[in-house]
């Protein structure tokens, strides 16, 4: 199984913290309330680029990089492409 599918495949299984929301909110001046629906959005995009490195996913998208824990499938974070 390619590893991206991995994450694909459980897309319903994303969540976040209320921290989380926060930062996601704020790194990418975000205007949605539902950041996590936002998130998988992005990352069922057809050009998300996903990356396993370690513990976490790295889905780079729009600009923008989002950290997911591979294990809990907790977004970590989301930042803008430097």
């Amino acid at each position: 199984m390619n590893a991206d599918h991995e994450l694909l495949k459980n897309l319903d299984r994303l969540h976040t913290t209320e921290l989380g929301i926060k930062r996601i909110k704020r790194n990418l001046s975000l205007d949605t309330d539902n950041v996590v629906d936002w998130c998988k959005t992005e990352i069922n995009s057809a050009n998300a680029v996903i990356i396993r490195n370690g513990k976490n996913w790295y889905v780079n998208v729009d600009n923008c990089i989002i950290t997911i824990n591979a294990y809990s499938y907790t977004i970590i974070t989301a930042h803008k492409e430097n």
